[in-house]
Parts: C-alpha cells; structure tokens; sequence
C-alpha cells in the first residue's frame, strides 16, 4: 500500500491520508512533527461526544474487533516508507520532518478496543524493527474513562515501558460542564481514581481543550473549579506530568460546531499562567 500524495498540514488530520484501516500520519501541533495515528475506532464510534470533535458522522459506541495481522503489516509498511522511503520528503514540510510518536487517538476512545493490550505488545514488537528515534514515544490521547479495565491497564502497564506517555482529556470541572462539552456524566471522583490509576502504571498529562462557546470562554467558576482540582491531584500524591492546553485549530463536526470560536491567545496564555503558580508544567497549542 502506497500513502496517498497529500502534503501534510496541521489542519488535516485524515485518518485515511496513508490509504490504510489503522494507520494515518498526521503533522501535529502538540507533538511538533509527524505523529504516526492508530485508529483504533474506524467505525468512527465513541462512549463520549465532545462538541468540539471533528469525526464525521460519530456514533456511540465501542471500537470494532481490532484485525491485529493487519494493523501490523499497516505499521510496517508505512515505518518503512518513513524510514526506507521518501515519504517525509515529499509529503511533509522541511521544518516537520521528525518522527515524534506513535500515537492512539483516531475515531473514537481507543480503550474501548478490547485488544488495546495486545495493540501495545504489537507496536513494542514492530518498532524493534525500524531505525526509529531513540526517544520515539508511544502516546495514548484518551478520555479516561475506561481505566478501570484490567486489559487498558496491563496495555498502560506495557506503555510506561515503551517510553510511553498517556494524554488523559480533562476539559472541565463541574460536572455541569462536562456534560456540555463532552456529553458525559463521569464524575470528578471517577476521573480522579482514574487519573491514580493512569499515574502509577504511565506518565501522564491532561490535556485540556480550550474555546468559546456562545462566543464566551469558561467561566470564571469553571477556572475556579479546575485549578482546585489539580491542586486536590497534589494533595492526593496524584502526580501528573503537567497540562497540555490547546485551543480549537479544525472545524468540529458536531451540530454545536456554529457555536464554537477560537479563544483569545492572552486568555490562554492567562489560564496557562494561573496553572503554573501551583506548581505544574504546561505546554499551550493555541
């Protein structure tokens, strides 16, 4: 299988640029050069709706049965046109051309596949293989909601020995909130027992993204509210690795998405700054 000639932007991220099932490169933002996707819900299907998601057509759900043999020669086969091939050089940008990570994310929440353990054994084995970067990173990009799984653990377990990095999604406090951006009803205890889980087997960051809606940013209660939950994971010995906030780049794909704008990048700069003063790491995409 050959990668489409698509040259690669931060505001495509195409889960079928690469002509694969699983497997998409995308440039990303967060990461700072090319991230190789698995898509582990090509069924564009997901136990959350975030308002902000740019899958088409999206769906509750799980993932599908997950064709392992064929995830695997997907992943061969594009590592070998990154690192035998012209790939980055004809398809990405002089200054992008870097393999950062191999990243879980795709069309919906990756740990609802119920091989999500076996896909982790899988990429350590495949990876051996190729002249890949030293500090390559496996990253898992998920809401968390599904920790509590033996298998999603033994998978972050095999993670934290890959040079893994987990991106748990923590959009908002309150619980009012939550469920209009991400239409769930998780609870801030459940995310924290999780967040305890995620920590103790991974490196794990939250990641936190940050727009208007209605042409307003959160409030100055939901701020309130969310650093009093971070300061809660440091009283608790939750240690987290810090915060990756980002603003909205690509157009969402959810009825809401006509209600949504960009936020102002002093606001987040602002933001970032109250969340440094109690002591963690940020990282800002605006």
């Amino acid at each position: 299988m050959q990668a489409k000639s698509k040259l690669l932007k931060t505001t495509d991220h195409s889960r079928d640029s690469a002509g694969f099932t699983y497997v998409y490169p995308v440039i990303s933002r967060r990461a700072g050069g090319v991230s190789i996707g698995i898509n582990l819900n090509p069924n564009n299907a997901c136990n959350w709706r975030c308002v902000y998601c740019q899958v088409p057509e999206l769906k509750r759900g799980s993932a599908p049965r997950i064709d392992l043999n064929r995830l695997e020669t997907e992943l061969r086969s594009f590592l070998h046109q990154l690192t035998a091939g012209d790939y980055l050089q004809q398809y990405v940008p002089l200054e992008m051309r870097k393999i950062h990570d191999i990243a879980l994310s795709g069309n919906g929440e990756p740990t609802s596949a119920k091989e999500f353990d076996q896909v982790i054994e899988l990429i350590g084995r495949v990876k051996k293989d190729f002249a890949l970067p030293s500090d390559l990173k496996i990253v898992l990009i998920t809401n968390g909601s599904l920790i509590h799984r033996p298998a999603v653990q033994a998978g972050l377990k095999r993670m934290g020995e890959l040079n893994g990095e987990v991106w748990f999604k923590f959009d908002r406090a309150s619980t009012k909130e939550r469920q209009r951006i991400n239409n769930t009803s998780i609870s801030l205890r459940k995310i924290r027992d999780h967040l305890a889980i995620a920590t103790s087997l991974c490196p794990t960051w939250l990641q936190t993204c940050i727009f208007q809606l209605d042409n307003e940013p959160p409030s100055a209660e939901e701020v309130s509210s969310y650093l009093g939950f971070l300061q809660q994971l440091s009283g608790d010995q939750i240690r987290i690795e810090g915060v990756l906030l980002y603003g909205i780049e690509r157009p969402s794909l959810q009825p809401e998405a006509e209600r949504l704008s960009k936020i102002d990048d002093a606001w987040l700069s602002n933001f970032g700054e109250q969340i440094k003063r109690i002591g963690y790491a940020v990282r800002i995409s605006s």
